[in-house]
This record gives C-alpha cells, structure tokens and sequence, in this order.
C-alpha cells in the first residue's frame, strides 16, 4: 500500500503543472497583523466541485479554512485543511520534523514519509502519515518567506482504501501548487 501511495504521489508532481479546472482563484482566507507579520491573504484554485469555506466550518473546527465536496459531513476524511501561523520554528524542514515526531507520539505504530513539492513560488515539504487506524493524511508545509512572518499548511485524510484516492491527490496537489500568499491591503472591517 505504501510503495503505491509514494508511487501515485510521485506522478502527481508531475500531473500538477497542468492547468486546473478552477471555480474562483481569488482569496481565500485571511489573516490581521500580528507582531511583525504583516496582515496577509492566501489564494487557492478550488477545483471543480469542491466548496470553498472559511468562515463557518473551518471556524468551527479552528483552522483558516476548508475545501470539501458535496455536504459538509463533519468527518476529517476527504477535505482539504488550510492552517497558516505565525513563523516559530527556524526553518521549513524543522516544521516538518516537529510534525512528524508529534504524529508518532501519538501513532507509534504509524508509517511517516516524505517528498519535495514543486511549488512556482515557495518551497513546500510534504508528509505522507499511514496511520494505525487505517486513514492516511497528506499534509504539505510551505514557507512563503521571512517577509511574510507565517507558514501555511495544506492537510487532507482519506481512508486507505478509498476509490477514489488518485483523485482526490490530484485535486489536493493542485490546490498546493495554486496556493500563493500575499500581503493583505483589504481594509480590517472586510476580515
């Protein structure tokens, strides 16, 4: 299972300089100044049939925002989880080890790997968890730069039998590789 995850994960860095079927490629969540961080927006393609939210669900569950198919369910598997947060950690690789070492706290018994994403416009380190419990997660880390005082992360858990995994891996991978920051000159009341 795990050779055909890596395997299916490396064609997609090549399937993901394809244009994408794109709903709306305006903002998508926003952030306010905090300390020397500007205030910011992140920008994401939303493909074809997904649902862009940030302010009622992702709200709810605490993160910037979501991208789901069909109804929301209320289930982690099969949305797509945008976080960005302060800059804490010194580099991009650290985010990723202190991620890892936290999964395997709490998922010995899990299997952890990794790849580099081809992203235009920043780097970004992406982790593929294989948890006990039979649900796989993606999660992508991106450092948009010193400037921007924050980095972002893409998440997204699936069952690891799922038909539809290619899918929803190519659908996730171009959301990753769409995402760009900027910093945010919307005016406070439209946060």
């Amino acid at each position: 299972m795990r050779r055909r995850l890596l395997l299916a994960l490396a064609c997609l860095l090549f399937a993901v300089a394809a244009p994408a079927a794109a709903q709306d490629d305006g903002v998508l969540a926003r952030g306010a100044r905090d300390g020397n961080a500007p205030a910011w927006a992140i920008s994401a393609a939303t493909p074809a049939g997904w649902t862009r939210d940030c302010c009622t669900y992702a709200r709810a569950i605490g993160v910037n925002a979501v991208l789901y198919q069909g109804e929301w369910s209320g289930k982690p598997q099969r949305v797509m989880v945008l976080n960005v947060w302060p800059r804490q950690l010194g580099t991009l690789a650290d985010e990723v080890q202190a991620d890892r070492k936290r999964y395997l706290q709490r998922d010995p018994a899990g299997k952890t790997s990794t790849f580099a994403v081809r992203h235009p416009v920043m780097p970004c380190e992406a982790s593929v968890y294989q948890g006990s419990d039979r649900i796989d997660d993606v999660l992508v880390f991106c450092d948009p730069g010193v400037a921007s005082g924050v980095r972002l992360s893409w998440s997204m858990a699936f069952d690891d039998a799922d038909p539809s995994r290619r899918a929803l891996l190519d659908d996730f991978m171009r959301v990753v590789v769409a995402t760009r920051w900027a910093k945010d000159t919307a005016p406070a009341h439209g946060r």
